[in-house]
């Protein structure tokens, strides 16, 4: 790169813009794919952001008191991978022009743990903004359980968010708006990019909403910058929202999408096209850049002053560090235990608050065993935070004696979420993805559906975030087919790196809690009965620590080899123990398999599965309480599926089960006939 001409002042800063607003243009053109305009529109804001205020070292990204930046506006990705690459990050220019190839560090849209600086992966609009308030949280409790009055804080940062006119219409951005202005989180603070154009065209079209005064109605400090190239608004608003500590501030920035380009600005055309090897000229042109045939072309001059913007950095990292090491001498339990936890590690006793449960014909269900579970853990594990979506009763969710997460107790463990399932999810990412926090949230399995967005980016970004499903099936009877989940199951089964347990009585849920936590890398889903089950006796039957390879020979055949395997998950395992007993008494040996996690036991080496379902042992029969789909893989073409490809009634879970045919005598039923007797 050659010398620019030497420039100060609103020239260099023009200078500097107009090098984010190049570098976008340029890569978008060369992929032949992207948006263009969001990043020409909003180079002023990320310039007074990363430039005065972000407090960020590209040397160590991780760096625990980094101010959070989180661009929810995904689509605006070269905005982000244009500013990474100016002040420092390792993402050198070579990757902005690999822009959406193959193996780049600049993907599509941005991608947690792919690229440096990349604090979360965003694209589906909402969900950023939704994780920028589980961030919010997580920085709140760490700063009311660490921080001592008196002190220089240790935990002191805040959390910034650009939203997008889609993140604004998806509905998850009331919700999770909704809960931090009811939580008061005045670290967060987010930017409102108002450039009134969608894919469609005109925001016109289909949204005529007064966000100013809705985010004013949800709590938030509310701020409007008119021009989005007034760099001194910016700053001043800036300034303004970060005093502002008893609310979250949104700022509002109106901007005008494609700014500079002669044919595009503000149109939808710059939306998610390039503009146009003939545009991209004239628009530079139009901005004064100081080579308008020169794709990727960095003055040095801007690239200096960007540098020097990241270098600010290494102090304020520095200064950090020294408070800890201060922080370290006065409170060293508190610094171990501080340190323990952003490194993911579990207390190294943890496993001995695991409880047990006696053997029980009457049992409990495994949704009340987990309530044990999860206080028993989270007495060892102060980390565990979390809740429901207001069914901590029904989900059993609450931890007792911890404290309501609240505006007026941040070191609270309870989190209530209300009925917000979508914002719930992306706030457990957030939370997780801050560090510090195992999150977990609660609600009945059928609301899953509510939530599988969030449940699928955690599984994208490999977060630890445990999801407590109950009220798992036709178990929870009168309540009828709306809140019968069928489906659910399966659909949930198919996320790529997603686990998920369905344990068959309370032992096997103190296993499924224990590997939950365990799975520092993935999300899991603990899959429990409204209704009781019984609670096996392990002298007689094998013990339920072999849920941690996700299926396991609960009872041998008695008198050999099995002619038919019993297979089931969750509360239809008992049934078919009921069941192998019936086939005894007519001479048929039958071995009977505890499946809780179908995905964990495909991922064990052949030879245990071999030893588990024989592989020459062809009649196999699964029961589960859902839809069958995901058994045939596990039963093969001689095997047969016992279970639901229709919804359910309204009826006492006993008669549903009966009329549905998931009874011992069913499955006995087929058991002979596969056998020809």
């Amino acid at each position: 790169m050659e010398e620019a001409t030497a420039l100060a002042g609103t020239e260099l800063d023009e200078l500097c813009i107009n090098t984010v607003r190049t570098l976008s243009i340029d890569a978008v053109q060369k992929a032949d794919s992207g948006h263009p305009g969001t990043p020409m529109a909003l180079a002023p804001l990320a310039y007074v952001l990363w430039t005065r205020h972000l407090r960020y070292d590209p040397s160590h990204p991780e760096w625990p008191e980094r101010d959070r930046f989180i661009l929810s506006a995904g689509h605006a990705s070269m905005l982000l991978y244009s500013v990474l690459y100016l002040t420092g990050y390792d993402l050198p220019l070579e990757q902005i022009e690999q822009f959406r190839q193959w193996g780049s560090a600049t993907p599509g849209h941005p991608e947690f743990g792919h690229t440096p600086g990349v604090e979360v992966t965003t694209g589906p609009l909402g969900q950023g903004l939704a994780n920028s308030v589980g961030m919010a949280i997580a920085e709140a409790h760490l700063a009311a359980v660490f921080n001592h009055e008196g002190e220089p804080p240790l935990i002191d940062h805040d959390t910034y968010f650009i939203a997008s006119d889609g993140d604004l219409m998806e509905g998850i951005s009331n919700e999770a708006a909704s809960l931090a202005g009811h939580l008061g989180l005045g670290r967060l603070i987010g930017f409102y990019d108002d450039n009134h154009i969608t894919i469609e065209g005109s925001t016109d079209l289909a949204y005529s909403d007064d966000a100013a005064a809705r985010f004013a109605a949800y709590g938030w400090h509310v701020q409007r910058v008119p021009d989005a190239n007034d760099l001194d608004a910016i700053d001043e608003a800036v300034t303004v929202a970060k005093s502002v500590r008893d609310r979250p501030s949104l700022i509002i920035v109106r901007s005008h999408i494609a700014f500079g380009s002669p044919n595009k600005h503000d149109t939808a055309a710059a939306h998610g096209s390039p503009l146009g090897e003939q545009e991209i000229r004239l628009t530079k042109e139009n901005l004064g850049w100081p080579r308008p045939n020169e794709a990727f072309y960095v003055p040095d001059e801007a690239l200096r002053v960007w540098r020097d913007a990241g270098a600010r950095g290494k102090p304020l990292r520095e200064a950090y560090e020294a408070r800890l090491r201060d922080y370290t001498a006065k409170h060293p339990a508190e610094a171990r235990e501080l340190e323990r936890r952003m490194r993911r590690e579990l207390p190294a006793d943890w496993r001995g608050a695991m409880p047990t449960f006696p053997p029980s014909e009457k049992g409990m269900a495994t949704r009340a065993a987990s309530e044990k579970v999860l206080n028993a853990f989270a007495e060892r594990i102060p980390e565990l935070m979390g809740g429901a979506a207001d069914l901590a009763p029904s989900t059993k969710t609450l931890l007792s004696d911890s404290g309501a997460f609240e505006r007026t107790n941040y070191r609270g463990r309870n989190m209530h979420f209300g009925i917000r399932e979508h914002a719930m999810g992306a706030a457990m990412n957030g939370m997780a993805l801050h560090g510090g926090i195992i999150p977990y949230g609660g609600t009945f399995l059928i609301f899953s559906d509510y939530m599988r967005p969030p449940m699928r980016l955690a599984a994208l970004m490999k977060q630890h975030v445990i999801y407590v499903f109950t009220h798992d099936s036709i178990g929870l009877g009168e309540d009828g087919p709306t809140h019968q989940p069928i489906e659910q199951l399966a659909a949930l089964r198919v996320i790529p790196g997603f686990t998920l347990f369905r344990p068959a009585d309370a032992n096997e849920t103190a296993e499924a809690w224990a590997c939950a936590l365990e799975m520092s890398n993935a999300p899991v889903a603990l899959v429990l009965t409204r209704q009781n089950v019984p609670t096996f006796d392990r002298s007689k039957l094998a013990p339920a620590k072999g849920l941690a390879r996700g299926a396991y020979v609960l009872a041998e055949a008695d008198g050999g080899k099995p002619e038919v395997v019993l297979i089931a998950s969750g509360s239809e395992v008992h049934i078919l123990l009921e069941a192998r007993s019936k086939l005894a008494e007519r001479g048929v040996r039958a071995s009977v398999v505890s499946m809780p996690s179908i995905e964990r036991f495909e991922a064990q080496p052949a030879e245990y599965r071999d030893s588990v379902l024989p592989p020459d042992v062809k009649l196999r029969i699964a029961m589960e309480a859902a839809a069958t789909m995901p058994w045939y893989r596990v039963v093969g073409d001689d095997g047969a599926v016992i279970g639901l490809d229709h919804f359910g009634a309204s009826a006492p879970y006993e008669k549903l089960y009966q009329e549905f045919g998931l009874t011992a005598d069913h499955a006995v039923s087929k058991a002979l006939e596969m056998l020809g007797r």
